[in-house]
C-alpha cells in the first residue's frame, strides 16, 4: 500500500476505528491512477463517459443519430471520434493519466483493434484515432449490457444466464460459469443469425429475424393492422397505450411478446441458462414480460425471465468495467515490474 500511495494511485479519505485493535485508514483511488473513456456506439444514440478507475464519474454526454443503424457505419465512426475529443477538451488535471477507452460496438468484435461486420470484411474506425499509447478496448455491445447485469444488475451473484437484448436490433450476451462466452468468432449471441423463417416452402434469409423483431418492422405490422386512424406514434405510445388497456395496443404488445417469448426458447434450447434478463429499447419495457414467460412457460424449459434492472445505462457501464480492468491490470503490471 505503501508503494501505491508513493505512486499516488491510492489516496487516503478517513480513519475507522473499530471497538478493538489499531485504527485502519480507508482509501480510495488516486488521481495518480488515471481516468478511463468508455462510448456506447449504439444503434441510436452515442453515449459517453469519463470515470475514474473506481467508477466515479467525471463527465458524461450524449449525441443522437440522424437515423437508426443497425451496423457500424462512418456516422458512428464521426460521432465516437467527437464524443472522444469532446472528453480530451474537458480533461482537467486531477483527472490524472487518461489510461484506456472502450467502445462498446454493434458489431462483432475479433480483436482489439478491428470489427467483422455480417459481409465478413474487415472495417475499421475510419473516422476515429485514439491518442497515441492509450489502449482500445472494444466490445460488443451486447456482451458490455450482460457484463454490466452481471456486475451491477438484474444477474449479480449468477454464475449462468443471459442478456437478450430487443430493440431496433436483437442480440444476445451470455455468461456460463461465470465467464462471458464469445465464441470462436466473437460470434456467441449473435441470435440475428438464427435461421428464420424456416418451414417446407420458405428458405431464410441473412438477418431475416432481426428483420421481423426489430422495433421497425414490429411497428410497421402494429400500423398496418391497426383498427383505426390514430395510429401510434411510436413503440413507446403504443406501451402507453396498452398500460392503459386499450386493446389492440394490449393485443399487439402480447403478439410482440409472444414473437420475443420464442426467441428465448430458441436461445434456451441451446445454453440452458435457467437465468434470462431481458433489455434493449422495447425488451426491458416491463408490459412484454408477462407474456414472454407464457411463451417461455409453453415451449421450453423452467428458465427465470427479468427485466434489466440497468436499463439504457447497461451497455455503458459494461464497457467502462472493461476498460477499467484494462486500466487496472496494466498499473499492477507496471508496480510489479
Amino acid at each position: 500500500m505503501a508503494e501505491l500511495s508513493r505512486l499516488d494511485y491510492v489516496e487516503v479519505i478517513g480513519q475507522a476505528q473499530g471497538h478493538t485493535g489499531r485504527t485502519a485508514a480507508i482509501y480510495q483511488i488516486g488521481k495518480g491512477a488515471g481516468h478511463t473513456i468508455a462510448v456506447d456506439a449504439g444503434s441510436t444514440v452515442i453515449r459517453y463517459r469519463a470515470t475514474y478507475l473506481d467508477g466515479r464519474v467525471l463527465l458524461a454526454g450524449i449525441y443522437p443519430l440522424s437515423s437508426g443503424q443497425r451496423h457500424m457505419s462512418a456516422e458512428i465512426s464521426r460521432m465516437v471520434d467527437q464524443a472522444i475529443t469532446e472528453v480530451l477538451k474537458a480533461v482537467m488535471p486531477e483527472w490524472g493519466p487518461l489510461r484506456a477507452i472502450g467502445v462498446a460496438v454493434p458489431a462483432r468484435v475479433t480483436g482489439q483493434s478491428r470489427l467483422v461486420q455480417p459481409d465478413r470484411e474487415l472495417w475499421t474506425f475510419d473516422g476515429f484515432t485514439p491518442p497515441p499509447g492509450v489502449p482500445l478496448v472494444l466490445e460488443n455491445n451486447v456482451n458490455c449490457a450482460a457484463i454490466a447485469e452481471h456486475n451491477y444488475g438484474a444477474a449479480i451473484g449468477r454464475r449462468d444466464f443471459a442478456f437478450v437484448q430487443v430493440g431496433l436490433k436483437i442480440g444476445m450476451g451470455t455468461v456460463l460459469s461465470g465467464e462471458l462466452i464469445r465464441g470462436q468468432n466473437g460470434a456467441a449471441g449473435e441470435v440475428s443469425h438464427i435461421p428464420f423463417p424456416w418451414s417446407a416452402n420458405e428458405r431464410p434469409q441473412p438477418e431475416t429475424l432481426e428483420d421481423y423483431l426489430g422495433v421497425d418492422a414490429f411497428m410497421e405490422r402494429v400500423r398496418s393492422d391497426w383498427p383505426g386512424d390514430d395510429l401510434p406514434r411510436d413503440s413507446l405510445d403504443l406501451f402507453e397505450r396498452a398500460s392503459k388497456g386499450d386493446v389492440a395496443a394490449t393485443d399487439h404488445v402480447r403478439r410482440h411478446g409472444h414473437d420475443i417469448g420464442r426467441l428465448v426458447a430458441a436461445c434456451v434450447a441451446v445454453i440452458d441458462p435457467g437465468f434470462v434478463v431481458l433489455g434493449g429499447g422495447v425488451g426491458s419495457l416491463p408490459l412484454l414480460l408477462p407474456y414472454v414467460r407464457e411463451e417461455i412457460a409453453r415451449l421450453s424449459y423452467s428458465t427465470d425471465i427479468v427485466t434489466s434492472t440497468l436499463g439504457a445505462d447497461a451497455t455503458l457501464l459494461g464497457i467502462g468495467k472493461l476498460a477499467a480492468a484494462h486500466a487496472q491490470a496494466d498499473l499492477i503490471d507496471a508496480v510489479n515490474g
